[in-house]
């Protein structure tokens, strides 16, 4: 008898898990918090580390348990919201045949799927990796790189890799330059400034980091992408992307001008988009508006009726429920650590085991914490909020400096945020991509290690040499 192969659970099966055995420490831990300090008479998001005390215990009954999940889909309905609208704005666009009119005119300039250069393929890779590496470093770009998937992954396929590498364009490559940041405001900035050091200090270290995490990244995608062109049946996505619809590079049809004015204003939505986030502090509900719009542009530009337009956005909508969903049910974990008042008690614990660790062994312990507490808080500025006031007093008492407390935190961060099932980026990135959740770990998890293992270096390295303030 053949033996059956053991599937991986459903992404929604690990996630009901997680929520019944957290519910079920709820009635097992105590409840403890911290309170928030106090700016002007009113409450700040930063923590008093000495303020750490008990609270009446509140356990999750199942019903509770229950209700938190449309609880924490009521909290995220922004990015449940992101994903749908995203979705539908690039189905129209597709619909319009622009988007695979351009990726076959860019594939077959380069020499085609087959007889493409491996260098050229390299050098086109190299360049978005790097600027989505950028992107991660400066402004934070982590959702944002979201609105690329509808166009990566069928410019992966039809490059002759699969949707994996196209996936991991908009993850990996932001994940690189968020770990190496050296100007990110929405980590970097917040965590020295709740340290007290001065922002944006440290930078020629961290520099280094971004350039070797950027490489390191690029390296990996690179060597998959090739292996994947030569024997496309080594891919987890090998049967599911047979069924994607293909582009057909052989295709006669021509490139027309709506097609072409359809990418043009693609390209400017994109342009707008960086600007916007950068002068105007646009995130996540100006941004799916940005692409509502775009999507509805683009439909009428392209020669498509309102009827058809509408019909588009439905189709592309109701493809992502699923992966969209996932986002809300994540969430729900928070919830019941929260209601339950033991998510500080848990941050709290895994300090403690910290400070009880020998001298040398400190900040690998302080990295395995806070890569740990990173599960539960997957949001960057809400852990640094949660983390950074523990860890930083800590680290003075384990001879770490304020700067490698920080770079511990940024590495837990950013490493963690493209693998754990409750970081609602990921979720929405895997859904728009059309990729099950536990192939997508499969891939990244030998990645994961490597980053990890390089994480270790540099925070020894920097415990080491002191890592200050320069």
């Amino acid at each position: 008898m053949e033996k059956k192969k053991r599937k991986f659970p459903h992404v929604y099966v690990i996630l009901f898990i997680v929520i019944i055995v957290s519910a079920l420490l709820t009635y097992i831990l105590p409840s403890n918090q911290y309170d928030l300090q106090m700016k002007d008479g009113k409450a700040t998001k930063l923590i008093d580390p000495n303020s750490y005390h008990s609270v009446p215990s509140n356990p999750v009954d199942p019903w509770k348990m229950v209700i938190a999940i449309p609880t924490g889909m009521k909290e995220v309905a922004n990015i449940i919201f992101f994903i749908f609208i995203v979705g539908g704005a690039f189905s129209i666009i597709q619909a319009t045949g622009a988007i695979e009119a351009g990726i076959r005119t860019l594939v077959n300039a380069m020499g085609g799927k087959r007889s493409g250069s491996k260098w050229k393929d390299g050098a086109l890779l190299f360049v978005i990796v790097a600027a989505f590496s950028i992107g991660g470093c400066t402004f934070g770009m982590a959702e944002e790189a979201l609105v690329f998937i509808p166009m990566l992954v069928p410019l992966a396929i039809a490059m002759g890799y699969d949707s994996l590498v196209g996936l991991a364009l908009a993850l990996v490559a932001p994940c690189a330059g968020f770990t190496g940041a050296f100007i990110n405001p929405f980590t970097l900035q917040v965590a020295q400034g709740f340290v007290g050091l001065p922002l944006l200090s440290g930078m020629g270290y961290r520099v280094v980091i971004f350039v070797i995490q950027t490489i390191v990244a690029f390296g990996f995608i690179f060597w998959y992408a090739q292996r994947v062109k030569k024997n496309p049946a080594l891919s987890v996505m090998y049967e599911i992307d047979q069924k994607r619809e293909k582009i057909d590079l052989d295709a006669k049809s021509s490139f027309s001008v709506q097609q072409k004015i359809v990418l043009v204003t693609m390209l400017a939505t994109f342009a707008l988009l960086v600007y916007g986030v950068n002068a105007w502090g646009w995130y996540i509900d100006e941004i799916a508006a940005l692409f509502l719009a775009m999507g509805v542009i683009c439909g009428f530009i392209g020669g498509m009726g309102p009827s058809k337009v509408a019909a588009a956005f439905v189709d592309g909508s109701t493809a992502l429920t699923v992966g969209a969903l996932v986002v809300g049910v994540a969430r729900a974990i928070l919830v019941v650590l929260s209601q339950g008042a033991i998510l500080h008690t848990i941050v709290h614990g895994m300090a403690a085991a910290v400070a009880g660790l020998p001298p040398f062994l400190s900040a690998i312990g302080m990295y395995l914490v806070q890569i740990l507490i990173s599960v539960i808080i997957p949001s960057g500025s809400g852990m640094a909020a949660v983390t950074m006031p523990i860890m930083g007093p800590l680290a003075t008492l384990l001879g770490m400096t304020q700067q490698t407390a920080v770079l511990i935190y940024q590495f837990a961060d950013g490493f963690t945020n493209i693998i754990i099932p409750t970081s609602g980026y990921l979720l929405a990135g895997v859904a728009l991509a059309k990729i099950p959740y536990e192939k997508w770990v499969k891939w990244y998890a030998p990645l994961f290690g490597i980053f990890l293992v390089i994480g270790a270096v540099f925070v020894v390295v920097a415990q080491v040499i002191k890592f200050g303030p320069f």
